[in-house]
């Protein structure tokens, strides 16, 4: 296991209601990386649609999940941007599902990925403006020791192509998301991820082709 990173953070929302006796019995977790894919919490039910007044970026280092020490992988993290919106899935968790789902992220997003939890205001596909609803999400800011910050599309890429780490390569993590873009949210622009898509699978045909995009 890596060095953990939470010394560097303050205490974050879910920490906070992991701490608190007055847990909800509702709740909404925001994902816009892996969690659309791979949440492994169980859930009642999932909503696709958007947060906005933030854009995704591949600016966060992953030393765990996607990369290592010596050859951190990028993962996505959220940047204010009052223009924009970023799309993913939004998971409803209930009852005894809250504080295990809970608990499992603080050890993935936090502990490990080093993301502090927030909550913002999700609108589930088909429903917006009216059918918002409060949701828990993830969120890497440059105060934390593995952010890595903005870069050029084809070194992100470049980096990207290079780099595997515990779940898998670094670039079945970009493909996987790009896919969830271009076949669930078709004609939603996300340029920053479609241009390092495009880098990516430049760089990665001429080598025999990178990971494939499966169903698990």
């Amino acid at each position: 296991m890596p060095p953990q990173v939470t010394e560097h953070l303050e205490v974050d929302e879910a920490g906070s209601l992991l701490q608190s006796c007055n847990i909800p019995r509702v709740l909404w977790i925001f994902g816009y990386g892996s969690l659309i894919w791979k949440p492994d919490f169980e859930f009642t039910s999932r909503k696709i649609g958007f947060v906005r007044g933030y854009s995704r970026r591949f600016w966060h280092g992953d030393s765990h999940h996607r990369g290592n020490q010596e050859m951190p992988g990028r993962v996505v993290t959220l940047l204010e941007d009052v223009d924009a919106d970023t799309w993913g899935v939004a998971y409803e968790v209930r009852d005894d599902q809250i504080r295990s789902s809970l608990e499992y992220l603080n050890l993935r997003e936090s502990l490990l990925g080093g993301y502090m939890c927030k909550t913002v205001e999700f609108f589930p596909q088909g429903m917006e403006p009216c059918g918002s609803t409060l949701a828990l999400v993830y969120i890497a800011t440059p105060q934390n020791p593995l952010y890595l910050g903005p870069a050029p599309a084809d070194d992100i890429a470049r980096q990207i192509v290079g780099c595997c780490g515990c779940s898998g390569h670094n670039l079945e993590y970009l493909l996987r998301l790009a896919q969830f873009m271009h076949s669930t949210c078709p004609g939603v622009e996300d340029e920053h991820l479609f241009s390092i898509e495009a880098a990516a699978l430049a760089l990665s045909l001429p080598l025999g082709g990178g990971p494939t995009v499966g169903q698990e």
